[in-house]
């Protein structure tokens, strides 16, 4: 019989109130369980329930064992093994959750898949029906996790913070408007990445970040070093308001991005061989003296190229002042962006979110999933935090 078959409106008519239809699937999902770890121990001993046993271990009885899943608490029996090498996966020892279940669907929508996709995958992979509407409710559980993450305490100090945004489309007030999700990546003492929070905001903006700068300090951060940005106007005083020792570098690729933006296609290749001058001189006397040909050659094209690099000389320019290893990191907002790619990677099959909390809950299941391999320091960190003790002794304070 056909599941359509089976929830008939005759059938779903003995139902009387939403507490009789919550407790028959609660009874449902127990029952789906149970046959789900049958399941399991069959696979486990490599033979069927009433098979004859092709091993020494075999069935033993049953245990009870209460778990909670997203219809509540429920006490279920565990089928159990002579020798207890059998450890199901969808309820595991010493766990009082459906964690298996839950955790892999969680998984599934953290990388982008739809509730409709996560049932059918759910129903392939372990012949079991779990609705769009119970992936909903796992999923929106992970509401209070994000509360609890967003406020979770800060290392005093981050050598280097990069601060980025991305841009979603998310509905309001019967709209889809533009939205961004603001992303800042601190490196810690120990030499490992974290990302210090997720932010949603419509439109950025100096006060913006300082909203941002300010959650970071209330919740424990004392210094922050250097911090690598994109050009915002007004961006380097913000900082500089909030943490008054901060160095703050301009991010040397969304400089040439907006310089190139009104180079036409024929000249770009040349034009771009020409900035390279700049930002791979050795020193930052060397690289002023490569704008000046870089200004000779394209300012009666394209002045404005080269005042957006006048104008933004000196944090631009903020690497030169350090290591070549420590140069490499804040050169660029490349970590961040890899990190972007990941989300957007992961976001892509939803084009617009219907609430704030949608996106939110989106990109931080994908933010957890693509950083989850982020356990060891950064490359040559050894040398690199040498060079931040000699540079910064006092305010490393290890």
């Amino acid at each position: 019989m056909k599941k359509e078959e089976l929830f008939t409106d005759e059938f779903l008519k003995q139902f009387k109130t939403g507490d009789e239809l919550s407790s028959f699937l609660k009874q449902l999902q127990k029952r789906g369980i149970e046959m789900m770890l049958e399941g399991e121990l069959d696979a486990h001993l490599d033979y069927d329930k009433h098979q004859k046993a092709k091993q020494d271990n075999t069935r033993n009885g049953y245990s009870k064992k209460k778990v909670r899943t997203s219809f509540g608490e429920s006490e279920i029996t565990v089928p159990r093994d002579r020798d207890a090498s059998f450890n199901p996966m969808i309820v595991p020892k010493r766990g009082n959750m459906v964690d298996g279940i839950e955790n892999v669907i969680i998984s599934l929508y953290a990388k982008g898949m739809s509730n409709a996709d996560i049932e059918e995958q759910i129903r392939e992979v372990y012949n079991f029906d779990v609705s769009t509407s119970t992936i909903s409710r796992i999923t929106d559980k992970i509401a209070g996790d994000i509360v609890a993450w967003q406020n979770r305490p800060l290392e005093p100090i981050y050598l280097i913070v990069w601060m980025d945004g991305i841009v979603f489309k998310v509905r309001e007030n019967s709209k889809v408007i533009n939205k961004t999700v603001y992303i800042a990546v601190g490196l810690r003492r120990d030499g490992k990445k974290e990302v210090l929070g997720l932010w949603l905001g419509k439109n950025e903006s100096a006060a913006f970040w300082m909203s941002v700068l300010t959650d970071m300090r209330a919740r424990g951060t004392e210094d922050i070093l250097i911090t690598a940005t994109d050009n915002l106007n007004g961006f380097t005083q913000t900082i500089k308001n909030v943490f008054p020792e901060s160095k703050t570098q301009i991010c040397v690729v969304h400089q040439i991005r907006n310089a190139c933006r009104y180079v036409v296609w024929k000249d770009k290749k040349a034009f771009t061989t020409d900035m390279k001058l700049i930002y791979n001189a050795p020193t930052q006397a060397a690289a002023k003296a490569a704008l000046k040909d870089f200004a000779d050659k394209w300012d009666g094209k394209y002045s404005y190229a080269i005042k957006s690099w006048r104008d933004n000389w000196e944090e631009l320019t903020v690497f030169f002042e350090f290591p070549i290893e420590i140069r490499k990191i804040i050169y660029t907002t490349n970590l961040i962006e890899n990190l972007n790619g990941k989300i957007r990677k992961y976001t892509k099959n939803k084009l617009s979110f219907p609430t704030d909390d949608a996106v939110m809950k989106s990109v931080y299941l994908a933010t957890r999933e693509a950083t989850k391999k982020w356990s060891m320091p950064v490359r040559h960190w050894g040398i690199i935090l040498n060079q931040f003790l000699t540079i910064y002794e006092k305010r490393v304070r290890l």
